[in-house]
């Protein structure tokens, strides 16, 4: 078994931790600062983002969502969004399958 305890993880912003990958999936473990924000983008995976901490807003297609601990989203392969932190916040990211149809380590 492999374990994580996520809150005392020492994760520098702007510096995304992955925590385990295979063919299967790719954990990532996201410090955002309050007022900062993984700008808008997509991934070739399926994205499955888990607030660990803090609070964030989502923005995409469908609109913005308030999201606290606890949270989880879900987005389709290369669906656009943005995180935006409203205080400092931690994301634990799954991608799968790892890596997706069309990322560049495919090719």
């Amino acid at each position: 078994m492999d374990s994580w305890d996520i809150p005392t993880l020492d994760i520098e912003p702007r510096h995304p931790q992955v925590l385990r990958s295979d063919d299967e999936a790719r954990v990532v473990v996201v410090s955002l600062p309050a007022g900062e924000a993984l700008d808008e983008h997509q991934v070739h995976e399926r994205a499955y983002v888990t607030v660990a901490a803090g609070e964030v807003e989502f923005e995409h297609a469908g609109g913005t969502e308030a999201a606290g601990p606890g949270f989880l989203a879900h987005f389709d392969p290369n669906e656009r969004h943005e995180v935006r932190a409203k205080s400092d916040s931690r994301l634990i990211l799954f991608l799968a399958p790892w890596p997706g149809e069309g990322h560049p380590s495919r090719r």
